[in-house]
């Protein structure tokens, strides 16, 4: 484990309780934790192995995928824009991205790609991804093949939230189109860079701790990992794992980003103390309390713009997001009462009860720190 930030030692030995009863629980390889309030990290440590074949252990500059986490950073962008009047989140989709026609109902929104409320299909995305060594491809036309396939709304548009990928996909064409500018661009300049993510971006840095991902299960599973994932992606046995190589995620948007554990708490950070951090304006408050506001029921979440919570949640203020994939399982929570935000980024396939875990932390007295 890596030296805290600002914790007494009860709460050290709490957090460090807690972490390592899910781990073993969740026979998790390794994990980086960071708490924050919304203008200072308060802890970020790692526990276990980065790299099991190596020994070398995950701390907190250890780099993770981060999937699914990205779209709270893509929302974010679609915001900023919102807010310099450079984006109407009423516009018709259709208006950005030609190919999701409307099918028998009325046209989705921008506001509703944000929500997961656009009708879109969300295919399973097993295969968007490639050897980290291998050149992206061009985004419009990985979008524009799978609106090939996809390109009417599944669901009724405007009803019951349903999480989409590819709603996000769509939602980072649209952004591009906005900014003038590639998507990537776009969220480097208007949000990693203000909040001073340093070591998060759309490709792994070079010489950085890096979180190996695995896959638990058994040997006999490591043959049908070859034939479901791209050529390349799927390494050695180690142990009772099967290790990924380095790879990276096809659609930005949805799930691109690649970073450590304490920019992701700058991010969340930034939502606690609603859309300004550390000086910089990111949002206006009101922009991001809008979209903490969880006003889509939905399965398997209520969604607000970006943020969701579980319906069985639905008494708290809590709101959280997500991001798992092969080798990788990641959560993010803010608690807006608490002042208190909290990711985990692990390098493990399964999800573990990452709820009980944040709970468990916010529960712990933070008040002389925050």
């Amino acid at each position: 484990m890596t030296t805290p930030t600002t914790t007494t030692n009860t709460q050290l030995e709490r957090i460090t309780a807690a972490v390592e009863t899910v781990m073993a629980r969740h026979h998790i390889p390794g994990m980086s934790l960071a708490i924050t309030s919304p203008d200072r990290v308060l802890f970020a440590a790692g526990f276990g192995h980065a790299d099991v074949a190596t020994g070398a252990p995950a701390t907190e500059s250890t780099q993770y995928l981060w999937f699914s986490l990205t779209k709270i950073a893509t929302a974010t962008a679609a915001m900023r824009l919102f807010d310099l009047g450079e984006l109407d989140l009423n516009r018709p989709v259709s208006d950005f991205v030609p190919n999701y026609r409307a099918g028998k109902g009325a046209s989705a929104t921008v506001r509703q790609l944000l929500s997961h409320t656009a009708g879109a299909a969300s295919p399973i995305p097993v295969r968007w991804v490639r050897p980290a060594e291998q050149p992206a491809p061009q985004q419009r036309q990985f979008l524009d093949a799978l609106l090939a396939r996809h390109g009417t709304p599944k669901y009724p548009v405007g009803g019951a939230a349903r999480y989409s990928n590819l709603g996000y996909l769509m939602l980072a064409e649209v952004i591009a189109q906005a900014a003038g500018r590639p998507f990537t661009d776009y969220v480097t300049d208007a949000v990693l860079r203000p909040l001073k993510m340093e070591h998060t971006g759309f490709a792994y840095l070079p010489d950085r701790d890096v979180a190996v991902g695995y896959v638990r299960a058994p040997r006999v599973a490591t043959p049908v990992l070859r034939r479901l994932l791209p050529r390349g992606i799927v390494g050695q046995r180690v142990g009772r794992y099967t290790s990924l190589n380095r790879f990276l995620v096809n659609g930005a948007g949805y799930g691109g980003l690649v970073g450590n554990v304490t920019d992701a708490a700058r991010l969340a950070a930034l939502h606690l103390a609603d859309g300004t951090l550390d000086g910089h304006s990111v949002l206006r408050p009101d922009t991001a309390r809008m979209m903490r506001n969880i006003a889509a029921p939905g399965k398997p979440f209520d969604v607000g713009l970006g943020w969701f919570r579980k319906p069985a949640a639905r008494n708290t203020t809590a709101v959280e997001h997500l991001g798992a994939g092969g080798g990788f399982y990641n959560a993010m929570r803010l608690y807006p009462d608490l002042g208190l935000g909290i990711v985990a980024m692990a390098n493990t396939t399964s999800a573990y009860d990452h709820a009980a875990l944040f709970d468990s932390i916010a529960r712990l007295d933070w008040r002389d720190q925050s």
